[in-house]
């Protein structure tokens, strides 16, 4: 079903030799950033900075070269210095605090000069809870938690460095399915309490911020969002329903709260419905996986 996107070859012809290939910093290479390695390995000399040795064998096994650093050592980073004029920053912002400090600060400086190509891939909780109303780009942000707060930051940091900002709602795959939160039986809530939720498919945000990397416009915002209208519930029914699992127990409000960690109760108690028609209209990438209903067909 899926496409290769039109902006792989527009960052860089197909016809280049591997010698001399152009390089892309890539901060932060779990799954997609290995989804991007997949996509683009083959066109750019990838630099993948992890702050884990022992991920070493496995980057440079997918086609990067590895180097070991910790956004929170600003002294580590030295080595990205020439590797900063295309970067991809998917890393995540410090555990606690409503900043993202030192992370995104000192990532930037310790880069050459400023990136000629930057994407940060931010998230759609700086929306805050919109009680189910609809939200696109031009909807303020108002982040309701430190975790909302620290993103918020960084992509401030992002777009006064002229970069593009991705905000990704829950990112889901084949192999990134709620399977054992199903197994488990963890309750989600009761229709009536129940919140809507937003989806991308993890190949689809790899696509689009590749697609970013060529098209997207400097201090720009794109939502990263499929088509999917899902409340929560709806999402875990649906995925049982496919697999063969139990549907998840319904609860209300005030005794779910009681059931689940706070983390999770916090994902609970946002509501809003995200629109991105930029990702289209400005990346022109059109979407392969369009609605969770897509993906667990093909199941």
């Amino acid at each position: 079903m899926e496409k290769t996107t039109p902006a792989q070859s527009e960052i860089v012809p197909r016809g280049r030799p591997r010698l001399g290939r152009p390089r892309l910093l890539i901060v932060g290479c779990g799954d997609i950033g290995g989804r991007i390695v997949a996509r683009l390995a083959a066109r750019f000399r990838i630099v993948a900075l992890t702050s884990t040795p022992a991920r070493v064998p496995s980057l440079r096994a997918a086609g990067t070269v590895p180097v070991v650093g910790n956004l929170d050592e600003r002294r580590s980073l030295a080595r990205l210095a020439p590797f900063g004029a295309r970067l991809i920053h998917l890393a995540p912002p410090p555990g606690t605090g409503g900043r993202d400090d030192p992370r995104t600060r000192s990532l930037l400086a310790a880069l050459r000069r400023r990136p000629q190509r930057l994407v940060y891939v931010s998230t759609t909780g700086v929306y805050g809870d919109r009680g189910g109303a609809r939200v696109d780009e031009t909807t303020p942000i108002a982040p309701a938690n430190e975790r909302a707060w620290r993103r918020a930051d960084a992509e401030r940091r992002v777009r006064a460095a002229g970069g593009s900002v991705l905000r990704a709602p829950g990112i889901y795959a084949r192999d990134r399915l709620p399977l054992d939160r199903l197994r488990a039986g963890t309750p989600v809530l009761a229709s009536g309490d129940d919140v809507f939720t937003n989806h991308i498919h993890a190949d689809d945000l790899a696509r689009l911020c590749i697609a970013a990397l060529a098209r997207g416009g400097r201090g720009r915002v794109y939502n990263a969002v499929d088509r999917s209208q899902l409340k929560m519930g709806e999402y875990f029914d649906l995925v049982a329903d496919r697999l063969g699992l139990p549907r998840p127990p319904r609860l209300p409000r005030a005794q779910l709260r009681a059931a689940v960690s706070p983390t999770m109760y916090s994902f609970m108690n946002e509501s809003r419905r995200i629109g991105g028609t930029r990702i289209g209209r400005e990346l022109r990438l059109r979407l392969a996986w369009p609605t969770v209903a897509d993906t667990l067909a093909s199941l």
